[in-house]
């Protein structure tokens, strides 16, 4: 027994076997996301071939001709600029107001008390739990008898609050000591004043991660906007590439070139936050 704690402990001590296993860990890593990212390089090889080069064998991962004009094709087969104005307008506003009203129900459930503050928070937070389908009817209805039925604000309305976001953004408030939030009051700054200048500027990392989902989620979104947009004026860019793809559905080279086109405000947001995401993800276990 103790010749096997002595021979672990000299593999534990040894830097020699701790950079070969650290180069093994970076290989399989690096192996893995090459193997996640196939699709994806599959997709932009395919938007810069010909219709019969998608499926040719043996593939070329390589075009021998790049075809830029695809990227120019698919807006004028159906009205893309159209849909991604619609879909960044929703985005854009849904985000802003998910953002807002959870950091400010986050607060509350965080750092005031009030009677049935925990039985609130969990009746609310149970709400996940509930399929849309559940409730997509009566949701209906009430759109309709609004006189939002076919308008973008519609999807605005809908996704104006996020139980999830509230308790994300609960979760990381409570991290703060909340001896912060009383030495405020002391100097006598109001709630919304603590809210603004204490607790917006130390959860960066959690307000980016909730920026990235909600972002994504709603410019993903496909069957709300199928069924509360009918107008093709009012429709997004996921309705929109159903269509592209009924009117072209031998065309996989445009398909492709529409479909990357789609996820390029996707990237954008994700690549502008991740650093902050992936402090939030590092940080998420530490308490303040």
């Amino acid at each position: 027994m103790e010749t096997a704690l002595h021979s672990k402990e000299i593999r534990k001590d040894n830097p020699v076997l701790r950079k070969i296993l650290r180069v093994i860990i970076w290989i399989l890593l690096i192996a893995l996301a090459a193997f996640t990212l196939i699709p994806f390089v599959w997709m932009i090889s395919s938007s810069l071939k010909l219709d019969r080069e998608v499926f040719a064998f043996p593939m070329r991962w390589i075009p021998e001709t790049f075809h830029w004009e695809n990227y120019s094709l698919i807006w004028q087969r159906v009205p893309l600029l159209t849909y991604f104005k619609n879909t960044a307008f929703i985005a854009i506003v849904v985000t802003i107001l998910q953002t807002l009203t959870s950091s400010f129900a986050a607060y509350a459930f965080a750092k005031l008390n009030f009677r049935g503050r925990d039985a609130l928070f969990l009746c609310y937070i149970g709400t996940i739990a509930v399929p849309w389908q559940a409730y997509m009817l009566p949701q209906f209805i009430m759109m309709r008898s609004m006189g939002l039925y076919d308008t973008l604000w519609a999807m605005v309305v809908l996704q104006a609050f996020s139980a999830f976001g509230v308790f994300l953004m609960r979760q990381f408030y409570r991290s703060i000591p909340t001896e912060l939030c009383e030495a405020a009051r002391l100097d006598g700054l109001s709630e919304y004043g603590i809210w603004a200048r204490i607790m917006l500027p130390l959860s960066k990392a959690a307000i980016a991660t909730l920026v990235i989902f909600t972002f994504v989620n709603t410019w993903n979104d496909y069957m709300g906007p199928m069924i509360y947009l009918t107008r093709d004026v009012n429709k997004t860019v996921q309705v929109g590439l159903r269509r592209f793809i009924q009117e072209n559905s031998s065309d996989y080279h445009l398909i492709m070139a529409a479909s990357l086109c789609s996820l390029v405000p996707v990237s954008i947001v994700f690549l502008c936050l991740q650093r902050y995401f992936i402090e939030g993800i590092a940080t998420s276990g530490l308490k303040g």
